[in-house]
């Protein structure tokens, strides 16, 4: 089987490639922006939105994996996540129909459910509240009128809940890298519960899909069980890294107020920091997720949650 990957050269999309290349039944070639630096000799540029090349690289392709994105919180300008989310997956469509291939898995986001909701399953409505999360329901929309005249393609959308793992520089890192440290400061009470991807399970579910869900439409979301909130993650750091891991606490209102003071910072000096308003709601808001249907449909994932999270630490910050 020749799989295509298209935007492979990231977090996720490396460690998808370090798991398929030990089946040599599979074939890959990583379509990307950029260059990989763990396998350029799999790696062929092109931008997702390049229509012709996109049609002359997946020829010979059986299955692509469509993991291009743009996901950073701070995107300027807004209409790069419409460009790359929503016509990128059109463009992936078209050539992939071009050459005959009729399996996607597509990564999408939970951000297409909102903020705060009450533990949603893959019924329930989408309500996002930023552009990332509007963009990415709008590519499933996309996807969704699609199937309706390819009702032969099998097409599987995985919905992750924030990924993690070692080599990841996004959000968990930050608030990991804050909390070893030492400089850590805990907004609101921590009680707010966050629905956690271990990166190495990610890659493992999607392989199962490659060889198990073979047929039709599916919907998956994918967060590792059990839950943390914010108070186990400070817990099982410092557990972890043998760490006594002093908090200091304030207030929802004021974290918001100083995200609020760092947003203006950026719109004046052009700059990009690490706090904002989005990421203080965020990191305060509940992020949990129900999971049971990819978890019952047969996947057993490799690693434990806190295991996960202990090998992370220690490849990060234990010297």
């Amino acid at each position: 089987m020749k799989i295509g990957l298209i935007g492979g050269s990231g977090f996720v999309g490396t460690k998808l490639i370090t798991l398929l290349k030990t089946n040599p039944a599979i074939e890959i070639l990583n379509i990307d922006k950029e260059q990989s630096t763990s396998y350029p000799a799999l790696t062929a540029i092109a931008n997702v939105l390049d229509k012709d090349a996109l049609t002359k690289l997946l020829q010979g392709c059986e299955l692509v994996i469509l993991l291009a994105a743009e996901h950073r919180d701070d995107v300027s300008p807004v209409s790069l996540y419409y460009d790359v989310n929503v016509k990128g997956m059109q463009i992936t469509l078209d050539a992939m129909q071009a050459n005959g291939i009729s399996r996607l898995i597509f990564t999408s986001s939970v951000a297409i459910y909102g903020l705060d909701k009450d533990n949603p399953d893959e019924s329930f409505p989408a309500d996002p509240f930023n552009h990332y999360g509007k963009s990415k329901w709008q590519a499933e929309q996309v996807l969704q009128e699609w199937y309706k005249n390819h009702s032969h393609w099998n097409i599987n959308i995985i919905r992750p809940t924030v990924i993690f793992g070692e080599g990841n520089r996004g959000n968990v890192f930050n608030l990991l890298n804050q909390i070893a440290s030492g400089k850590f400061m805990m907004i609101g009470p921590g009680t707010n519960q966050k629905s956690l991807s271990y990166v190495g399970n990610i890659v493992a579910f999607m392989e199962y899909l490659i060889h198990q869900v073979t047929e039709g439409y599916h919907v998956f979301n994918y967060g590792d069980k059990p839950d943390f909130n914010t108070n186990d993650l400070v817990y099982h750091t410092g557990n972890i890294l043998d760490k006594k891991i002093p908090t200091i606490r304030i207030p929802y209102w004021l974290g918001m107020l100083g995200g609020y003071g760092f947003d203006a910072l950026a719109f004046i000096t052009r700059k990009k920091f690490n706090i904002s308003s989005i990421r203080v709601k965020k990191f305060c808001a509940v992020t949990k997720y129900d999971s049971s249907k990819a978890l019952q449909s047969g996947f057993v994932p490799p690693f434990a949650l806190e295991e996960g999270l202990e090998r992370m630490l220690k490849a990060e910050f234990v010297k």
